[in-house]
Order: C-alpha cells, then structure tokens, then sequence
C-alpha cells in the first residue's frame, strides 16, 4: 500500500470568492497564490497558501454545479480533503481493490495542474477526499 505524500488542500465552499478574500489574505495573513476557472467542474477556484498547505475557495460557476448543491444542501464551510499521491491511476486501482469506492474511477484534470480523483464520502467515514498528482508538464 502507497501512502499519502501529505496534505494538498483544504476545500472551502463559498458563495463568493470576493466576499471572503479579505478574511484569508487580511484577516489571517495567508499569501494569495491566484484564481482559476475548472469548466469540467463549474466552479472558480482561490487559492491561500499556507505553509505547505493551500486553502482552496470553491465558488460555483452556475447554479447546478456540485459546489452550489452542496452550499444548497449544507451551506458554506469544509468541503474536502485532499492528499497528494504518487501514481494516481495506481492508487485509484488499489483503492478499488480493497472494496473502496471511487467517485473518480479515472484520474481527471483539477486546479492547479493537478489531476485528481475523489474517494465517496460513505468509503471515508463522511469526509469528501480528494486524491491528487501533480500532472506532467510539457
């Protein structure tokens, strides 16, 4: 069994990132890293850095997106988990072997460069995780 290389980022959903800018950078001193559009998942993403974690706001894109379910379902705060990995497709293989399931069967594009892969909330004990990979780059 691989392990998890560390923690990637924290998941925030938030209605606006606009309106909760000011917290992270000012209120909280974290170091804004920059914003960007996940078309695939309907969704702007933040980024904060924070030592060697990031804190990523999810701000939904259009109104049946699955951050803006989850904000109608449960409001803002915690999302997700996600935990780098090495050799995402490998992991994603062993996970599923050991009877866990994959909201991701295949790793697909995320922020950041990243590609990602999600663990359901009912094979990790209610907490949404993410596994990610940095992509390689050409």
């Amino acid at each position: 069994m691989k392990r998890a290389t560390g923690i990637n980022h924290i998941g925030v959903a938030v209605t606006s990132i606009a309106d909760q800018m000011a917290f992270y950078r000012d209120v909280l001193g974290l170091e804004y890293e920059g914003e960007e559009t996940v078309t695939d998942q309907k969704v702007r993403v933040a980024f904060f850095r924070c030592g060697a974690v990031r804190i990523e706001l999810l701000e939904p894109t259009v109104p049946d997106s699955p951050i803006a379910r989850f904000i109608e379902k449960r409001g803002q705060g915690l999302h997700h988990l996600a935990y780098g990995v090495e050799d995402l497709p490998a992991r994603i293989e062993e996970l599923q072997s050991r009877g866990i399931k994959m909201i991701d069967e295949r790793p697909r594009p995320g922020a950041h460069g990243m590609g990602i892969a999600f663990i359901h909330p009912k094979s990790s004990h209610g907490v949404l995780t993410e596994l990610c990979e940095a992509l390689p780059t050409d």
